[in-house]
């Protein structure tokens, strides 16, 4: 017996017959351009046929960054503290569990050591996923820990950006981080190690302020949005029209506040063509 039959409705299938389309099989860009899930992936999270870089995490940034996606995390244990009993619509120790429990990840930064085109590289990773990649007094420590580790042992260290700005739970604690962070450069700035900043979307508020902007090269990935204040904030606040394309990576690069832009598939060579120059080592 044929599993459909032909009625005055048109054709039937039971309930029980009907197959769902699995989640997560295709992405649909805000171009509106269709891909598979598998292809996107091995296109390194990029869009095909726009170029548009879909948002990822650490995971999928060392991936691409360590040789065979071998590395060592650092660090990993620390975990935050909701040290002034912030409430709002929830507490924020409740928000910091259902982050963890979603994301698996401690907080909105990692910090990882490994091989990258077969030289030592530190690389401290946000993950947007967790709290909107909020910069809290973890993420200062961990960062401020990572530029420790690579002036004792010499290591370029690479700092990836994805951040709605400072943690509003942790306030003054939370902003204190800039600070925190930004020394910690100049200390690696004067052991002449280098640093390289990469932006991606969307790199904001504090983060910008501080860290994501001191790079002694900052790159950023195509259409990533990057700035203090949303252009809607800025708009109301001036109350001007904005140029087309304000606060993304190539506006930015026009008005000199990035030295390139980087395709992710370009990503690995570009960053570690960058440190045998500014080493002076062979180029790998």
């Amino acid at each position: 017996m044929a599993w459909f039959k032909r009625t005055e409705k048109g054709i039937q299938t039971p309930t029980e017959d009907k197959k769902d389309t699995p989640k997560g099989l295709w992405y649909k860009s805000p171009t509106g351009k269709i891909v598979d899930a598998d292809e996107l992936a091995a296109n390194l999270w990029v869009s095909p046929e726009d170029g548009y870089h879909v948002r990822i995490g650490s995971n999928e940034y060392y991936k691409i960054l360590f040789d065979d996606n071998k590395y060592t995390e650092l660090f990993e244990k620390i975990v935050s503290k909701d040290i002034l009993d912030f409430v709002d619509t929830k507490k924020y120790t409740d928000r910091l569990k259902e982050a963890q429990s979603k994301t698996k990840l401690k907080d909105a930064v990692r910090v990882a050591v490994g091989k990258s085109k077969g030289a030592d590289l530190v690389v401290a990773c946000m993950d947007f996923a967790f709290i909107g990649g909020s910069m809290g007094s973890v993420v200062g420590e961990k960062i401020a820990r990572g530029i420790d580790y690579s002036i004792k042992n010499k290591i370029p260290f690479m700092m990836i950006s994805k951040s709605g700005g400072a943690r509003m739970m942790e306030a003054a604690f939370s902003l204190m981080q800039m600070a925190k962070t930004s020394a910690k450069l100049a200390q690696l700035a004067e052991a002449k190690i280098p640093y390289i900043s990469l932006c991606t979307d969307p790199t904001t508020g504090g983060t910008t302020a501080s860290y994501a902007m001191l790079g002694d090269i900052n790159i950023a990935e195509p259409g990533a949005l990057i700035g203090f204040a949303g252009p809607r904030i800025v708009k109301d606040t001036t109350g001007k029209d904005l140029p087309e394309g304000f606060q993304t990576s190539e506006f930015l690069l026009e008005h000199g506040f990035l030295d390139f832009v980087t395709h992710r598939k370009k990503l690995k060579d570009n960053v570690n063509l960058y440190i045998d120059l500014i080493l002076n080592r062979p180029v790998r």
